[in-house]
């Protein structure tokens, strides 16, 4: 039997997030040679339906209404189990974000199907793939295999690498009309929080700042480190909770879970809760006053002093590779 995956893409502010393009990678596995058909939902998303084509899907499907114009898990709920009905796939690949994370158990739970949420790699094709996903915190992975009915799975960001980009490659475009009642939830205004610039969810590039940042104003240099690198800043609870930053900003169990290339963690002592959100980076770099402090541990580069003089330190070194670049 010829396999079907559909892949739901995510749009945020009028543009594709790069998730999207990693569970067309995803979905490609899965399919095996099999048909990947790219869903996008919202109340003008018709235009951009070509970045999908360019990283793999073979067909997109588009459903626009005006509820669908801010996620809700009514709306989109009711709009994606429309295209579901109509494409009848034997996989389903969401992106594990805030939105994918809401709306993929309502979806499984419909299709009284199993998930696979937050996976980090897949091994095998078709039939015999298998997912890996992180338990207890990232100190351990298991491997799970779908055996029966369709397959649902959510990837997390900035760990499958997408499929090569061919640029102007185009396809068959589909608009599903769905007709969405009854909404529970009527979303007003959003109010955005988060800082302007890299997405940190998706920034290849994290500079984190915790206790020993001390102040709002100690994250400045971070900041700028960041920006230079071309990355996103984050920081720990105990940062938040002492009012040096927005909980927007805070990675960690209770907060975002990032797998960037490069993790800089300034002052940041590395308890359980903040490493379960950024253990799998691939490159750490832990800046502490305490030999001894815990981020050491998983860090794959150590330096033991004052944040506050080794920061402006990079800062100078960077720019002077920039330079002479």
């Amino acid at each position: 039997m010829s396999k079907k995956v559909l892949v739901l893409g995510e749009v945020r502010e009028g543009s594709l997030r790069n998730v999207s393009f990693e569970a067309i990678a995803a979905a490609k596995q899965i399919a095996d040679g099999g048909e990947v058909v790219g869903v996008l939902l919202g109340d003008a998303v018709a235009n951009l339906t070509g970045p999908l084509f360019e990283y793999g899907a073979d067909r997109v499907v588009t459903v626009e209404h005006p509820h669908l114009k801010q996620y809700t898990s009514d709306g989109f709920g009711q709009a994606l189990l429309a295209v579901i009905e109509q494409e009848n796939p034997t996989g389903i690949v969401f992106g594990h974000t805030a939105n994918g994370k809401d709306l993929s158990p309502k979806i499984a739970s419909k299709l009284k199907a199993g998930l696979v949420s937050d996976v980090t790699s897949i091994e095998g094709a078709g039939d015999d793939v298998v997912f890996i996903r992180p338990i207890y915190s990232g100190k351990a992975f298991e491997k799970v295999k779908v055996k029966d009915g369709v397959v649902l799975a959510s990837v997390r960001p900035n760990n499958i690498a997408p499929l090569e980009k061919e640029a102007g490659k185009s396809g068959d475009v589909s608009a599903v009309s769905v007709e969405i009642t009854n909404l529970r939830t009527i979303i007003k205004e959003v109010v955005r929080k988060s800082s302007e610039g890299v997405d940190l969810s998706e920034a290849k590039v994290v500079v984190a700042g915790g206790r020993g940042v001390k102040s709002e104003e100690g994250f400045e240099p971070l900041k700028e480190l960041a920006d230079l690198l071309g990355g996103a800043v984050g920081a720990s609870r105990g940062a938040c909770d002492a009012e040096y930053c927005d909980y927007s900003l805070q990675i960690g169990q209770t907060g975002k879970v990032v797998t960037p290339d490069l993790y800089i963690a300034a002052g940041i002592s590395g308890a359980i809760q903040h490493l379960a959100g950024m253990s799998n980076s691939k490159v750490i770099v832990a800046i502490n006053k305490d030999p001894e402090a815990n981020i050491f541990k998983i860090a794959d580069y150590g330096i033991v002093g004052d944040l506050f003089e080794v920061v402006p330190l990079l800062i100078e070194e960077f720019k002077a590779l920039k330079v002479n670049a």
